[in-house]
């Protein structure tokens, strides 16, 4: 058996990015006449401007919790250069393979002064605290979302909220640090004194609630994308944050088309449709989709420009 899903492992990515696209495919052309009917009015791109700006805030918010993360492991770091790292990075999370914007986070930490290993485990645990973010979020609002009261789901996501937070706990943490130290200095003449200064000596609420104003900032973009489509009730806005939140996660965490694509958007049409008119969700979702990347390639293009214009003074 074991064998066998080895086998299977390679043609995973491209089994899910094929039925996501089907998925996708037949959606649209069920509804394609609804999502041709949408029309945007002056205040809906108004509302779209907004999205943007929050969701650009996002990731500059992102970029300053990563920082945070390295100070957990009593790491200096200079902040404006680190976000501006981050953002720059960011947008390499599109490539194939989704790992270069780590890939690119570490080299830089490295170059400043972080230990590899310091800076591998912080790019590590970011997408923890995210996705421990993402799911007490989603568990906050489920109460209201039609499609995922079922019990079951509740209590799933419950166990893999405490899973994760389990992980991130400073003892798995810091044994993670000591293998990670091992395998790095085993060759070395490094004393031990050296090593634990490499050790986080508390939970990272700091980071972990940062996160949850990540989440929070990309929930709320969705939500004015959605809105300037069509009207929205203040009871309808838990019920957006849950499937928000749960179609996120489910993007980053299961293997697919870089940056979440496709995954994302099958898991909120999934838990949206019977809510919403599925011609506005579909429509939203793309909408969303590419402010999203506008953001992520904006916030890059500001970091860029930031660092010459530093340079050049």
């Amino acid at each position: 058996m074991q064998h066998i899903l080895s086998r299977l492992k390679p043609y995973l990515r491209w089994i899910i990015l094929g039925g996501t696209l089907f998925f996708l495919i037949t959606a649209f052309k069920n509804n394609w006449q609804e999502v041709a009917a949408i029309r945007i009015a002056t205040l809906g791109w108004l509302t779209l401007a907004i999205a943007l700006c929050v969701t650009l805030l996002a990731h500059i918010w992102s970029g300053w919790v990563w920082t945070w993360i390295l100070e957990e492991f009593n790491q200096t770091v200079n902040i404006p250069q680190f976000v501006r790292v981050y953002l720059q990075t960011n947008i390499a999370k599109y490539l194939p393979g989704n790992v270069w914007h780590y890939y690119g986070r570490i080299s830089a930490a490295k170059t400043a002064g972080i230990p590899t290993s310091i800076a591998a485990l912080s790019v590590l645990l970011e997408p923890l605290l995210m996705a421990a973010a993402a799911i007490l979020l989603a568990l906050l609002g489920i109460q209201s979302a039609i499609a995922l009261t079922q019990s079951y789901i509740q209590l799933l996501l419950f166990f893999v909220l405490a899973g994760v937070l389990l992980a991130i706990h400073p003892h798995l943490l810091n044994l993670a640090m000591r293998l990670l130290s091992r395998m790095k200095f085993k060759s070395t003449t490094t004393n031990t004194s050296d090593r634990v200064l490499c050790q986080i000596k508390r939970y990272p609420w700091r980071p972990l609630l940062g996160e949850l104003g990540f989440v929070g900032l990309r929930g709320t973009g969705f939500l004015l994308t959605l809105l300037a489509i069509i009207p929205l009730s203040i009871e309808r806005i838990p019920l957006l944050f849950a499937a928000f939140s749960l179609a996120w996660v489910l993007g980053l965490v299961i293997p697919g088309a870089p940056g979440g694509l496709g995954v994302f958007e099958v898991t909120a049409i999934a838990l949206l449709q019977n809510s919403f008119s599925v011609g506005a969700v579909i429509s939203a979702i793309a909408l969303y989709r590419f402010i999203s990347i506008t953001a992520e390639a904006t916030g890059a293009g500001l970091a860029w420009l930031n660092e010459r214009l530093i340079v050049s003074n």
